[in-house]
């Protein structure tokens, strides 16, 4: 267990890894080869070998995990951000201030990024579009980092404002393809719904930190809009369809609150945790076992529930879900240490969630991705809070830190994570003339999948670097 003396303050390194598995799947599920990989190896909505849209498939898989993870771990990331805000002298203010100021710079992100991928600056990419996706690629970190305080605040702003006045101009004057011009509306979608996250989901947050149920409370007010929005003429259908500006903000984006507000309950259960200290070795022997299957039953319920709702075993997934479930409040029945206790909270409010999505399944035919269903948003959220545990254990209690780093170090840099393969690795790639070799691997399912991992794995390592010099993007 852990191995800190007691006393010892405690850092949740779990969410970090958590963050960074959901990140790095992310682009693994971008690179791995299409069209000739299992079904379960794409997003279910969209099976090769074609991969167009088809709503009529139910079901998801580990790809559909990807995006709920990475909402879930910035809502549990909420109380640690702004709950020290809010203990400041004019706390609110500055909160909220922070809460608008992070949704305006992911709004930027979006449409930047979007923008200056190589594809939409040429089509085919040439070295131009090459050269200039690696410039709008350097000029992230002058916008997003943070500059160490030794600098001069003046000096901070005089870097920032001009990185901002550069990126501004080279979205204003490039060349697009396809006669393209620049357009805010035309921006990275996942980058857009975090946005809307970081604003609302920040709101909600900062009005009802000292209150979990008045949180929990805006879920049904949000799914009362959704429900009553095709109501012709009625007033919740007005305010389902306005927004001062579409390109920006749609209430349909809101609908993620239902993953990052249970997320924000797992961040509170963790800085709980965090507040209390180590235990010795000798007290934690009990513990132990305890731990392993805490290690166990997360695995198990996140793949039962992707086979069994992928496959459509339905009846049989709720029975051994039901089992693994009811073996988990079993075991931790009587936690009474400060590990136990966090694993028992996590484990009730995901059994909660899970089961809840089990039973909304067949409501709108069945659990989806596109466009997504309730059953998506309380499955995913339930096995997020499993996932927690397993990463809790891994990291925080067994701290099997050799195994774990990568995924952690990832976690703490996102942002770079999210665009260095597209910015970065494959116009290098390309650049030296190594990309072509890549599709020697669009042969046969395992070489398709091995270069994912392979583009992942340089991912990692180029996050992994900035990571460790202290170079971290933030919005």
């Amino acid at each position: 267990m852990s191995n800190l003396p007691s006393g010892t303050a405690r850092r949740a390194w779990s969410l970090d890894a958590l963050r960074g598995y959901a990140i790095l799947t992310m682009v693994l599920s971008g690179t791995i080869a299409y069209g000739i990989l299992p079904g379960w190896m794409y997003h279910a909505q969209v099976p090769p070998p074609a991969h167009k849209f088809d709503p009529s498939i139910f079901g998801i898989t580990w790809v559909d995990l990807v995006f709920p993870f990475f909402l879930f771990a910035m809502g549990a990331a909420f109380p640690f951000s702004i709950g020290k805000k809010l203990d400041e002298k004019g706390g609110l203010y500055k909160a909220i201030g922070t809460a608008f100021e992070r949704g305006g710079l992911l709004l930027f992100f979006a449409i930047y990024l979007q923008h200056l991928y190589p594809w939409t600056i040429s089509d085919p990419q040439d070295l131009k579009s090459w050269i200039t996706t690696l410039f709008a690629f350097s000029l992230l970190f002058p916008m997003f980092m943070r500059l160490p305080d030794k600098y001069s605040k003046l000096f901070r702003m005089v870097v920032k404002v001009s990185a901002f006045t550069i990126g501004i101009a080279l979205l204003l004057f490039t060349s697009y393809a396809k006669n393209r011009t620049f357009n805010v509306a035309y921006s990275n979608i996942i980058i857009i719904v975090l946005a809307n996250m970081a604003l609302f989901g920040s709101l909600v947050y900062i009005f009802t930190a000292r209150n979990k149920l008045a949180r929990l409370a805006v879920l049904p007010f949000i799914m009362a809009v959704f429900l009553g929005s095709s109501n012709e003429g009625s007033w919740v259908q007005w305010l389902y369809n306005f927004s001062p500006a579409p390109w920006a903000y749609k209430f349909y984006y809101l609908k993620y609150l239902f993953i990052v507000i249970p997320g924000t309950i797992a961040g509170e259960y963790l800085m709980e945790w965090m507040k209390g200290t180590s235990i010795p070795e000798t007290e934690n022997r009990s513990e132990k076992k305890l731990a392993w299957w805490m290690l166990a039953l997360p695995v198990a319920l996140v793949l039962s529930n992707l086979y069994g709702l992928y496959s459509r075993q339905l009846i049989i997934n709720l029975g051994l879900t039901s089992l693994a479930l009811f073996a988990g409040l079993y075991l931790l029945r009587k936690a009474n240490t400060q590990d136990s206790l966090l694993w028992k909270n996590l484990f009730q409010a995901g059994t909660y969630l899970l089961m809840l999505g089990l039973f909304f399944e067949a409501y709108e035919g069945g659990i989806r991705k596109d466009g997504s269903t309730y059953s998506y948003y309380f499955v995913t959220s339930g096995l997020a809070f499993f996932s927690l545990i397993f990463f809790s254990v891994v990291c925080d209690s067994f701290q099997w830190n050799k195994g774990s780093r990568f995924l952690v170090m990832s976690g703490q840099n996102p942002m770079i994570a999210y665009v260095a393969s597209s910015m970065l690795v494959m116009p290098l790639l390309n650049i030296f003339g190594l990309a072509d070799y890549l599709s020697v691997f669009n042969s046969n399912p395992w070489l398709g999948f091995l270069k994912g991992l392979i583009i992942t794995s340089i991912v990692a390592l180029v996050t992994i670097f900035f990571t460790r010099i202290k170079w971290f993007w933030r919005s």
